[in-house]
C-alpha cells in the first residue's frame, strides 16, 4: 500500500482522543483487514480509494480538527440592514413613465412620476397631489420641478394664487405670463368676465354657467369680508343686483354696476324699499373693491387677457401678502377670473398649483371653491397640487366637527399621492395617523435630508431624493435673498 493510500485509510478509521481502549483495538483490526483486502486484489481490478475529508477534518496541527461540529448562531435583522450583505435586496421602482424626479434611496434607481399616466394605468383614482414639509426642506422646489418638467409632455400650468411671487420668474422663463396684482399696478382683472366659451358647450348652457359662477363669486367675496355665512335675504339681494347689472351693462358687467344696484335698486326690483335696506351690508362689503384699499384692481374691464395657449399663467399677489384680509379678497377674485379656463374639459391636461395653501384654508369660501376643483379634477383633466407645511394645518381649519374641517380633511382623502418632507418630532404622530405610516416610515421623517421625501402613492411608499439641474436650481432659489443679506461673522 502506498503512503497516500495508507494516509487515506488511516484518516478514515481515525479514532478521536478520549475513546475507550476497546474501540481503538477494533479500529486497528478493521484497518488491517482493509489493508489485506486491498493488497490481495489483482492490480487490474484494484480501484483507487475515494478521496474525501473526514467529518472531523484531517489529522495534523494545522488541519482545523475539532471533536465537535462548527455551529454558527442564527441572526435576524431587517431588510434595511441585510441589503448591505445582499446587494440585490432593494425596493422596487414605481415602474411608470413620466417626469424624472430623482433617485430612489437607497437603491439609486431612477424615479419618475406622472399622475395622468398612473390614472390611465388604473393605479390611482385621484390625480391630486399633496406636498407637506417644514420650511427649507425642499417641498417648493419639488412642486416647481414637477410642473416645469411636465411642460415638455404638453401639460400647462396655472397658479391661481402666488402669495410670495416665487413662480413669476419661472412663468417668464418658459414663455408664459405672470400677472402682478396690487395697489398702483397697471394690471386690472374683471372677475365677472365670462371667459372663453368651450366649443362643446351651447350658448344656453354657457349663460347658465357664467351666471352661476358670478353669483358664487359675489357670495364668496361678501362672506369673506363680513366673516359669516350669507343669510337667505343677502343671497336674494345679490341675485337681484347681479341680474340688474347684467341687463344694464352695454358689454360686460363690472363690480361697480353691482354695487350701484345694491345701494340704489330699481323700483321694479324693490317696490317697497326693503331690498335696499337688506342689501346695504352686502353693498359696503363689495364697495371695498370699488372705492376702498383694493380699488383699481377689479373695478373695471380687464386690461389683460387670458390666453389658454400659454404654457404657464401665474397670478402674483405678493404686493398684498402682508394684508391677510386683502389677500383673501384678491385670491377670490383672481381664482374666479381663471376659473372659466379651468372648467374647460377641452383645455388639455393642466397642473393647478396652490402654494402656501394654509392661507387659502383659513377662509371657508375659498376652501369650498378649492374642494369643487378637486372633486372635478378627473372631469376637467387637471391635477391639483397643494403645498403646505404640515398635515396638522388641516386641524386648524374651522372648529372640530365643522363643515370647513370636513372639507379640509376631504382634500387629503381626494389625493392619492402624498409627499412628506422633513417633519418635526411633535408632528410625527398626526402625520402617521393621517397617512397610515408604518413605524419605520414614521421614524425616518425627522431625518430626511434636503430634497428627500417620503412618497406615498396608494399603499406603496418610496424614499426619493429630488435631483435638480443647475439652471433649475438658480431658477427655484428662494434662499438667495437670505444669503445675499447675510453679514460675515
Amino acid at each position: 500500500m502506498s503512503p497516500d493510500q495508507e494516509r487515506i485509510h488511516t484518516a478514515t478509521l481515525f479514532t478521536p482522543a478520549g475513546q475507550s481502549r476497546r474501540a481503538r483495538h477494533e479500529r486497528r483490526r478493521a484497518l488491517k483487514a482493509l489493508q489485506t483486502d486491498t493488497t490481495s486484489r489483482p492490480s487490474s481490478v484494484r480501484e483507487a480509494p475515494a478521496r474525501y475529508l473526514p467529518k472531523n477534518g484531517e489529522p495534523g496541527p494545522a488541519a482545523l480538527r475539532s471533536p465537535i461540529g462548527l455551529r454558527v448562531p442564527k441572526h435576524q435583522d431587517t431588510s434595511a440592514t441585510w441589503q448591505a450583505a445582499y446587494p440585490f435586496l432593494a425596493e422596487s421602482a414605481l415602474d411608470a413613465g413620466g417626469v424624472f424626479v430623482g433617485q430612489m434611496l437607497p437603491s439609486g434607481s431612477s424615479f419618475t412620476y406622472d399622475p395622468w399616466v398612473l390614472y390611465q394605468q388604473g393605479r390611482i383614482t385621484a390625480p391630486n397631489v399633496v406636498v407637506a414639509g417644514i420650511v427649507g426642506a425642499g417641498k417648493s422646489a419639488l412642486a416647481k420641478a414637477l410642473y416645469l418638467r411636465s411642460l415638455a409632455f404638453g401639460r400647462r400650468v396655472y397658479v391661481p394664487c402666488d402669495p410670495k411671487g416665487e413662480h413669476t420668474a419661472i412663468a417668464e422663463a418658459v414663455g408664459g405670463k405672470a400677472i402682478q396684482l396690487g395697489p398702483g399696478l397697471a394690471a386690472r382683472l374683471n372677475p365677472m368676465d365670462p371667459g372663453v366659451r368651450p366649443s362643446s358647450v351651447s350658448d344656453d348652457e354657457w349663460g347658465a354657467q357664467v351666471a352661476s359662477r358670478r353669483r358664487a363669486l359675489l357670495g364668496a367675496l361678501v362672506e369673506t369680508t363680513l366673516g359669516h355665512p350669507l343669510s337667505p335675504v343677502e343671497h336674494t339681494t345679490i341675485d337681484v343686483a347681479l341680474a340688474a347689472a347684467v341687463r344694464a351693462a352695454d358689454r360686460v358687467a363690472v363690480l361697480p354696476h353691482v354695487v350701484g344696484h345694491l345701494l340704489q335698486p330699481h323700483r321694479d326690483d324693490d317696490p317697497d324699499g326693503r331690498l335696499r335696506e337688506d342689501g346695504r351690508p352686502v353693498a359696503h362689503a363689495l364697495r371695498r373693491l370699488v372705492a376702498g384699499d383694493l380699488a383699481g384692481m377689479f373695478d373695471g374691464p380687464s386690461t389683460v387677457t387670458f390666453d389658454p395657449s400659454l404654457p404657464m399663467l401665474s397670478l402674483d399677489l405678493s404686493r398684498v401678502a402682508e394684508n391677510s384680509t386683502a389677500l383673501s379678497v384678491l385670491m377670490t377674485c383672481a381664482s374666479a377670473w381663471m376659473e372659466s379656463a379651468l372648467a374647460d374639459p377641452d383645455g388639455g391636461q393642466r397642473w393647478v398649483v396652490y402654494d402656501e395653501a394654509w392661507r387659502l384654508m383659513q377662509y371657508p369660501a375659498l376652501l369650498r371653491r378649492m374642494d369643487a376643483h378637486w372633486r372635478l379634477a378627473r372631469h376637467y383633466g387637471i391635477a391639483n397640487l397643494l403645498v403646505f407645511h404640515k398635515l396638522s394645518d388641516l386641524d386648524n381649519v374651522g372648529d372640530q366637527g365643522s363643515a370647513a374641517r370636513a372639507i379640509a380633511t376631504s382634500l387629503l382623502a381626494n389625493a392619492e399621492t402624498r409627499i412628506i418632507y422633513r417633519q418635526e418630532d411633535d408632528q410625527l404622530g398626526p402625520t402617521a395617523k393621517a397617512l397610515g405610516l408604518t413605524a419605520a416610515e414614521t421614524a425616518r421623517l425627522p431625518y430626511l435630508g434636503l430634497g428627500e421625501g417620503l412618497w406615498k402613492i396608494g399603499r406603496k411608499a418610496y424614499h426619493v431624493a429630488l435631483q435638480l439641474h443647475d439652471a433649475e436650481l438658480a431658477l427655484f432659489d428662494t434662499a438667495g435673498r437670505m444669503a445675499a443679506n447675510a453679514s460675515p461673522t
